[in-house]
């Protein structure tokens, strides 16, 4: 029944579309990019730079995106990052239309990609409880999460496919697709955000930081994040596996990056339909296990179709790990606090995404592209079995909903 009313919840369906097609257009821009600089430099450096490029926004501007997001209509201020990285497509449209793109062009637009990204994300991520009531929430998680899913299975494959024909064939679709969720977003209803009116400052901009330190469970979830991921992600190295190791072309390299969201994605709809109750903190630290175990598998493969099946694996293992804390999170913080709490949340994914791209870049490099992989499933596995010594609560958490008195 709960899963009837969140479909014809008219906001949420708004807010999904806009996440499907936001997603979408990402997705699109991150095979075209990564394929199209591998193409100009052939440098495994220059595709981790590229991930340094989209993180050091949220280095940099992370607590200011947290209270603003905190301080203004948070649909609005995702509408306006969504202009900006439609802004994005259509200029890299223009450089390829001319033959005009540049590796300094693609490192520049890469970071304002980042930019749009690093206030998009809190402003997001704190607005789904202002769409939907908060028994719809749990579902509402997994549901959204789906649509970020749905997305990275076809539009990776598609903007493989369509780069055979020119750049140009990826970047104007994803041009569109931003414009769409724009306008979704500016049409969405949402209810219950408090909006602070005191300016920035320092306390107010920290204030997600101490308030993330004074709980331990919502500090573990977070972190166990940023180090498990930060060292198990080899999405970076995908376009050298493609074209090196598996003998396979842009398509291929399309399938391999929707493969995890495959996973990820049935994985995403059994949690919408049988919502994780109990045993949470277990099954989260057990899946960012099996999360290591599916990286080292895919370093080791020869194998197209066995890779892409590994990768699968993946993806339904990191999608358990995001549900579970991303409603854990959410459901920890007060309102007030989500927009600065999600900026936080958002640089450490930034940092286990494209961070961890640059990671995966430097250590290609250093010791070839196989032997960071397996480096990197190596480290996921310690850093799961040091995170339950260290946040042992965390690791014994049985519900989503902090306890009785925290």
């Amino acid at each position: 029944m709960s899963q009837l009313l969140l479909r014809r919840h008219k906001p949420f369906m708004a807010f999904w579309l806009a996440r499907v097609f936001t997603a979408s257009g990402f997705q699109m821009l991150t095979v075209a990019i990564g394929w199209h600089l591998y193409q100009l430099t052939g440098s495994v450096l220059d595709l981790g730079l590229v991930g340094l490029a989209e993180f050091l926004p949220r280095l940099l501007f992370m607590l200011h995106a947290g209270h603003t997001a905190d301080r203004f209509e948070r649909r609005k201020i995702a509408a306006v990052c969504q202009s900006v990285q439609a802004l994005v497509a259509l200029a890299l449209l223009l450089g390829s239309s001319t033959d005009n793109v540049s590796r300094e062009m693609i490192f520049g637009l890469a970071f304002l990609l980042g930019l749009a990204r690093t206030f998009e994300m809190p402003a997001t991520q704190a607005l789904l409880p202002n769409v939907v009531p908060a028994e719809l929430f749990p579902r509402a998680v997994a549901a959204s999460a789906s649509a970020m899913q749905a997305a990275t299975i076809v539009a990776p494959a598609l903007g493989g496919l369509l780069y055979a024909f020119g750049a140009q064939w990826v970047y104007g679709p994803a041009t569109l697709l931003y414009v769409l969720a724009c306008t979704l977003m500016l049409s969405l209803t949402a209810t219950g955000q408090v909006l602070r009116k005191d300016p920035a400052s320092i306390e107010s901009l920290l204030a997600g930081i101490r308030f993330i330190r004074s709980k331990p469970d919502v500090l573990g979830s977070i972190s166990l994040d940023l180090f498990a991921v930060l060292l198990g992600g080899a999405t970076a190295l995908l376009p050298v596996f493609a074209k090196d190791i598996l003998l396979t072309g842009p398509w291929g390299l399309g399938l391999l990056r929707s493969a995890p969201a495959v996973g990820a994605l049935l994985m995403s709809l059994w949690l919408a339909h049988y919502p994780i109750e109990r045993r949470t903190g277990p099954i989260m630290f057990t899946s960012v296990a099996v999360f290591g175990v599916a990286t080292i598998a895919f370093g080791l493969s020869t194998s197209f179709w066995f890779s892409l099946a590994v990768l699968v694996v993946l993806g339904a293992a990191d999608m358990i790990s995001m549900v579970i804390r991303g409603a854990l999170v959410q459901l920890d913080t007060p309102d007030a606090m989500r927009g600065r709490v999600s900026a936080v949340n958002g640089l450490f994914i930034g940092a286990s995404n494209q961070l961890g791209e640059f990671e995966s870049g430097v250590t290609a490099h250093w010791f070839g592209t196989v032997p960071a992989v397996m480096i990197g499933g190596v480290g996921t596995l310690l850093v799961t079995g040091t995170w339950i010594k260290l946040f042992p609560t965390l690791a014994r958490r049985d519900h989503l909903h902090a306890p009785r008195g925290d």
